[in-house]
């Protein structure tokens, strides 16, 4: 079986129009898909009455923005009732976030003689989800600078003049937004945030605490001892597992849609408890 339970569209950060993900995701044999735009639930609402998102096994996704300690973390939501009070009322709330955030994002880069930030992301953002990618691709449009990866070195990478922390709601807040919201709360891509042992032993403790239900084992292109290592972890907390591309676009050494199932280790899935609750 394929699954692929983390994509983005281009209702937050992804190249690709919904439709045409969801048709992407056919054409690559997926059985069982969720659409995880950032901190926007615009993309699946789009496509989940269409006969391509039973094709593909379409559930209800989210990938939400929250913080736990000094730390930006991301939870991604699966099947939850995207119409639920606690989903809506959360998603608004993440989407005045993006925009006080992106406020700040271009009140530092003016600070750094870069001017028109903020006018410029939003007409590359369009009618998507505000987000750096947005800064950094307008950055490289105009020559401040020479790609949007020197962008994100330079300005708005981990620890750089634009990466702005202070506007996301509590771990413990989105999480209750998505089990409340009949959903599973997923850990996304744990070994990203570059934590110590200890603290992401306390991470998941806490995320575990405030309702989680499983970690993401397997994002992209990663290596086999990552896997392994996420696997023992998930395990040993008794949480499920779940996996993704974490796909965005097309490029040379990108993830690909889809995951076959066949090759992970033994474990609890989240998609054999979907398929229970069915």
């Amino acid at each position: 079986m394929i699954v692929d339970f983390h994509t983005h569209s281009l209702a937050s950060d992804g190249a690709l129009a919904p439709m045409e993900l969801l048709r992407r995701a056919k054409a690559a044999g997926v059985q069982q898909f969720a659409l995880t735009d950032h901190d926007t639930t615009a993309g699946y609402l789009a496509v989940r009455h269409t006969s391509e998102a039973g094709e593909v096994g379409l559930i209800s996704g989210v990938e939400l923005s929250c913080r736990w300690a000094t730390t930006t973390v991301h939870v991604v939501g699966l099947n939850f009732d995207a119409d639920a009070p606690e989903m809506v009322a959360m998603v608004e709330q993440l989407t005045q976030a993006r925009e006080e955030r992106a406020e700040k994002i271009a009140t530092r880069l003016a600070g750094v003689g870069i001017d028109g930030a903020l006018k410029g992301a939003k007409a590359i953002a369009n009618e998507s989800q505000i987000g750096r990618p947005h800064f950094a691709t307008w950055m490289a449009e105009t020559g401040a600078v020479d790609s949007v990866t020197e962008a994100f070195d330079k300005y708005l990478g981990t620890g750089k003049i634009g990466d702005v922390k202070m506007f996301w709601p509590p771990l413990s807040d989105v999480v209750q937004a998505i089990t409340r919201a009949g959903g599973v709360a997923i850990l996304a891509h744990p070994l990203k945030y570059r934590l110590t042992g200890m603290k992401l032993r306390a991470l998941i403790n806490d995320f575990k605490a405030a309702g989680g239900g499983a970690i993401e084992v397997l994002n992209g292109r990663q290596p086999e001892t990552d896997l392994k290592r996420l696997s023992q972890l998930a395990e040993g907390n008794g949480l499920m597992c779940s996996v993704g591309s974490d796909f965005h676009r097309d490029f040379e050494y990108g993830p690909k849609l889809g995951i076959d199932v066949e090759r992970l280790p033994n474990g609890a899935y989240v998609w054999d408890a979907l398929e229970a609750s069915a």
